[in-house]
């Protein structure tokens, strides 16, 4: 495997900090049918609607799970869905190593000795991360692209001036621009995954790319994460061996049950989270 930048990383539950600063408020309410809602977002996503390959170190904090979490992942991403991610620690082997293309999901748990093979991408990576994002949404989410193809809004309506939302299948994309003179952008999308709504916000937007992401289940129980992104490299050229993980010869299968009952930050029980419960909009707080 090409070797990416080793970075010293921790991810896990330790006692830290709150996740920050409240979400972004967001409008509310039928607003005005938007008749430019594709232009304005075909403006505001055309950075990231052309980035090919993105590297990055990531800084993650808050809650998965009911646990708090601190830690720093190293991470490799190319177009259409090919993710690398590597939270080494800051001695000895990594925490967990995780590598994905299409549909297909192998994770490392090095210090155990374990390996899951031929796993769904993003169920293996709810499992150990807490967040149910496969490898092509985990590259469009940490863009700012989640939901934000010109193409895929149905319908769209404006807030004012400063505000356009593009309503797509699975969610919305909020667009702002403080005055007509500054570029548009994507600062929120709101989804629903499995019946659980979940927002991811933006901002330090540097050359068009958010560097700092909330992302955040209607169920506070899930997770609450604040991610930063430092060391961005874009289009940089990643072979197909990025995305392939060497297994030792001694590691052992993990299933995925055992891997959600024992991994980094657990399950929740099925009876703590009533089947009945119905998606609602992430706390601010």
């Amino acid at each position: 495997m090409i070797a990416l930048p080793r970075l010293g990383v921790v991810l896990a539950a330790v006692l830290a900090t709150s996740c920050g600063a409240a979400l972004r408020t967001l409008p509310h309410g039928p607003g005005a049918p938007s008749a430019d809602v594709a232009a304005v977002l075909a403006e505001a996503t055309a950075t990231c609607q052309r980035i090919s390959t993105l590297t990055a170190e990531v800084a993650i904090s808050g809650r998965v799970n009911g646990q708090r979490v601190r830690g720093r992942v190293l991470t490799g991403l190319a177009a259409p869905s090919s993710v690398f991610l590597d939270a080494a620690a800051p001695f000895g082997a990594s925490y967990f190593m995780y590598a994905a293309r299409g549909d297909r999901a192998t994770l490392l748990l090095p210090r155990d000795a374990r390996v899951l093979e031929h796993g769904h991408p993003g169920a293996v990576l709810e499992a150990v991360a807490g967040v149910p994002l496969g490898a092509s949404d985990l590259r469009l989410t940490l863009t700012g692209c989640a939901l934000a193809s010109a193409t895929s809004a149905t319908a769209g309506r404006q807030h004012g001036t400063q505000w356009r939302v593009a309503i797509a299948e699975g969610g919305e994309s909020f667009l702002h621009r403080a005055s007509p003179s500054e570029p548009w952008r994507v600062v929120a999308v709101r989804r629903v995954e499995r019946e659980v709504a979940w927002r991811a916000d933006y901002s330090d937007f540097e050359s068009g790319l958010p560097r700092t992401i909330r992302l955040v289940s209607s169920d506070p129980r899930r997770f609450n994460l604040r991610l930063s992104l430092s060391q961005v490299e874009l289009d940089a050229t990643l072979g197909a061996d990025v995305f392939e993980l060497k297994i030792p010869a001694s590691a052992t299968p993990i299933s995925l049950e055992e891997l959600r009952r024992s991994g980094p930050f657990g399950s929740p029980s099925a009876a703590s989270i009533p089947s009945s419960d119905r998606p609602q909009e992430p706390s601010t707080e």
